[in-house]
């Protein structure tokens, strides 16, 4: 993983246009309204010999508080904020806007930027305890909700 190529990733994402419909892209999901990008994504937790190996999502927060202070340089302190209060609400059966439905399901809170009209954020995934980590950048015309 490497600060400078996550920041070409955001960069690129950043001046792409959104596709009319939802689909894969070469660096994540795509859909209208905004980019998702999977700048990393942990190894498996299991060894060759079926022991789980125990990960953390430390070493992913550290990328992503290097890479956010590299944009805050660019664009001044983020907003740090909790995706918890639109996870209960997509729980309790409240339709969210893309890509915040989708994020608020495993990401816990984001850093936040509003650059050129559009969100910029990022924030580290998990989807459940034995799946991987990942590090996620986000462009979207779409507020938070």
């Amino acid at each position: 993983m490497t600060t400078a190529r996550h920041l070409a990733t955001v960069d690129a994402l950043r001046s792409r246009p959104f596709p009319a419909q939802r689909g894969r892209s070469d660096v994540g999901d795509s859909g209208p309204g905004h980019h998702i990008a999977e700048l990393a994504t942990s190894e498996d937790f299991w060894e060759d010999d079926g022991t789980r190996r125990e990960l953390t999502g430390d070493q992913f927060e550290a990328e992503r508080e290097a890479l956010a202070a590299v944009l805050s340089g660019r664009w001044g302190r983020p907003q740090v904020f909790s995706l918890w209060s639109l996870l209960e609400r997509g729980l309790a059966g409240e339709p969210l806007p893309e890509p915040w439905g989708t994020l608020s399901g495993s990401v816990p809170d984001v850093h936040l930027w509003r650059v050129d009209g559009r969100w910029l954020a990022l924030g580290v995934s998990q989807w459940d305890k034995e799946l991987p980590f990942q590090l996620l950048a986000v462009v979207t015309e779409t507020d938070p909700p």
